[in-house]
């Protein structure tokens, strides 16, 4: 039994260890008011920004609480105390800024006047045709 726990703590250090040179993690972080972006200085040597407009959380908050932006577990994590936002680095990487209905609501909207009336117009005239099954051949 105790070989078993050996191996498997032995495995899980040797992912630790693969994930902590392979995984994106923020070195330094601050909000740039002279561009509205939320800046991550990732260990890589690479430079990430984001609009908070499109955070959950961030979306509402003023520039002071903003820049009150701490790293978390080994730079896996953006932390805003006064916000009670916890954002992961790898997640904001691959565009996740929110719960999924938040990023329901968000994808949903209608972004411009045109797109509003095409969408209201669309909807006059029965909406989304329907697809129609063809046979093969």
């Amino acid at each position: 039994m105790v070989e078993l726990t050996d191996a498997k703590i032995d495995a899980a250090l040797e992912r630790g260890r693969k994930a902590w040179v392979s995984e994106p993690r923020a070195a330094g972080a601050h909000y740039d008011s002279s561009v509205g972006r939320v800046v991550v200085e990732l260990t890589n040597g690479c430079t990430f920004a984001f609009p908070p407009r499109l955070v959950q959380g961030l979306e509402h908050a003023t520039e002071e609480s903003l820049t009150a932006v701490e790293i978390l577990g080994a730079g896996y994590g953006l932390h805003w105390e006064a916000l009670d936002v916890d954002l992961s680095v790898p997640g904001l990487l691959a565009g996740l800024v929110g719960t999924a209905s938040y990023m329901a609501k968000r994808a949903g909207r209608a972004t411009s006047p045109a797109k509003a009336a095409a969408a209201r117009a669309n909807g006059q005239r029965g909406g989304r045709p329907r697809k129609v099954a063809t046979s093969p051949g």
